[in-house]
């Protein structure tokens, strides 16, 4: 694992990182947006005051903080693997490029120490998942590690309401930020309330603070609905996912590979103008992120000056 120097120094120093995936930047957008929202979220990120790492697998190594080379050569490969967790080694093995999914990038940031992570959208259990037993890693591997997700919701591709069963049902924490219902990625709203809405990112740094205090193993999910301005039509919305399930069904497109064909239809269908809201919510997701990582690098810095309390206030 190869920690970029800036990365390195930020962490040891107790500034504000925030995780980036890489599975976007090769699955999720397509040529030449890919690099340019990629760069652009990178600089939403520092604009904030924090410091980006993007994480992916490159010349047999597992990199945390990309640089610009490195970036532009994983936008520009076709060839990059989808990689949860499982893929790790074997991507490391082959020495090929990799881009992690939200489960693998996860693992890497809290490895390394980055407590906050920015995504699009949720993976979950996936549509007749009944008949197919189809459900994404993410959820597992957000059950042990204890790191905040900033997103916008569980994408709306998938079953949504089966999703949050199984997240209650592994323990993730789930909150809304500025929101009393959860969001559907697309979709500002599926229907569905949240438990518990959340207003500040100072908010969420504290609650994730006191999950940490009560030795809770697993993630905080926070849901940030897209901009109004940038939500689709709700119509448009069902009449493309549709459309895409019956045309991934024909061509019998199963697993990992569901998701990257869903977001391609959807992209084609709609004229672009789901790829606006997708590029939208990564960026907004991105800026909350690093609010909430300045939030938590002030409070860690509080603590330090205040020094070691009595131990008898604290059996």
């Amino acid at each position: 694992m190869i920690v970029n120097p800036e990365v390195a120094e930020a962490l040891e120093a107790g500034h504000p990182v925030v995780a980036l995936e890489s599975t976007i930047i090769t699955h999720g957008l397509p040529r030449p947006h890919n690099l340019s929202v990629a760069q652009d979220v990178e600089r939403v990120v520092r604009d904030m005051g924090a410091i980006p790492a993007t994480i992916a697998i490159m010349e047999g190594a597992i990199r945390v903080g990309l640089t610009p080379n490195e970036l532009d050569l994983l936008a520009g490969s076709p060839s990059a693997r989808k990689a949860s967790v499982r893929d790790l080694g074997s991507i490391l093995v082959s020495g090929g490029l990799g881009s992690t999914t939200v489960a693998a990038t996860a693992h890497i940031a809290h490895s390394v120490g980055i407590e906050v992570f920015a995504t699009g959208g949720l993976g979950g259990v996936h549509r007749e998942a009944a008949q197919t037993w189809d459900e994404s890693a993410d959820l597992h591997a957000l059950a042990r590690l204890p790191i905040i997700v900033v997103c916008s919701g569980i994408k709306s591709i998938l079953d949504v309401p089966a999703t949050l069963e199984r997240l209650e049902t592994l323990g993730v924490g789930v909150c809304g930020y500025r929101t009393n219902s959860v969001p559907g990625f697309y979709l500002r709203d599926t229907g569905f309330p949240v438990d518990l809405r959340i207003d500040d990112a100072a908010q969420v740094a504290d609650l994730h603070r006191i999950r940490q205090g009560v030795k809770d193993p697993a993630a905080l999910v926070v849901l940030q609905p897209v901009a109004l301005e940038n939500e689709l039509s709700r119509a448009e919305h069902d009449a493309a996912v549709a459309s895409a399930m019956s045309l991934a069904a024909e061509q019998d497109v199963t697993g990992k590979d569901v998701t990257p064909f869903l977001l391609d239809y959807f992209h084609r269908s709609t004229a672009g103008r789901s790829l606006r809201t997708n590029i939208a919510l990564i960026k907004d997701n991105a800026r909350l992120a690093a609010c909430i990582a300045n939030a938590l690098s002030r409070s860690a810095s509080e603590r330090r000056s205040q020094g070691p309390q009595d131990a008898r206030n604290h059996p």
